[in-house]
């Protein structure tokens, strides 16, 4: 399905913000980060600094029960969704292809956890999947995508340090 990914390696947590520090910088209006990766892989953590990365100054936590946290405080609105609890018609029933489209919502980042139970996938996309390392700290986040922020992201030389890590 993807012709090239991105394999990075975070030893901890500070590893993990850098990630997403970086690639918040390099993110444009628009773009859907579809996050994922078991309980405690890394996803919230994940969201937490790229939302630091675009500016946004709240407090972020995973909304798990709200489902839908909007942030329209920094350079880039984020939309933070939390789909975990939900089912699949469920997820259908919240129309979230509304937050990418532009048109009921400004353009902003949109990063969707548990977006396996999404059933219709935008045209572009960045996929992250988050995996703990057995016995270990460490994590594995793979990189795949389909459009120019993917492209942009595969070839950032701060990103590429963190591949193939011992």
């Amino acid at each position: 399905m993807f012709d090239q990914s991105l394999l990075l390696i975070s030893s901890h947590l500070a590893d993990t913000n850098k990630i997403a520090l970086i690639i918040a910088k390099l993110l444009d209006a628009g773009v859907v980060l579809l996050l994922y990766g078991n309980l405690g892989s890394g996803k919230t953590a994940f969201v937490k600094a790229l939302a630091a990365g675009i500016g946004v100054e709240a407090t972020i936590t995973s909304p798990t029960f709200t489902l839908i946290d909007e942030y329209d405080c920094g350079r880039l609105s984020l939309y933070h969704m939390d789909l975990y609890r939900l089912s699949s018609q469920e997820v259908k029933d919240l129309h979230l292809e509304e937050y990418w489209r532009g048109i009921d919502f400004p353009l902003g980042v949109v990063a969707i956890e548990w977006a396996e139970r999404l059933e219709i996938l935008p045209d572009t996309y960045l996929k992250l999947s988050f995996s703990r390392l057995a016995d270990s700290d460490r994590r594995e986040i793979q990189i795949t995508g389909k459009g120019d922020q993917f492209n942009k992201i595969i070839s950032n030389q701060s990103l590429l340090e963190f591949c193939n890590r011992d």
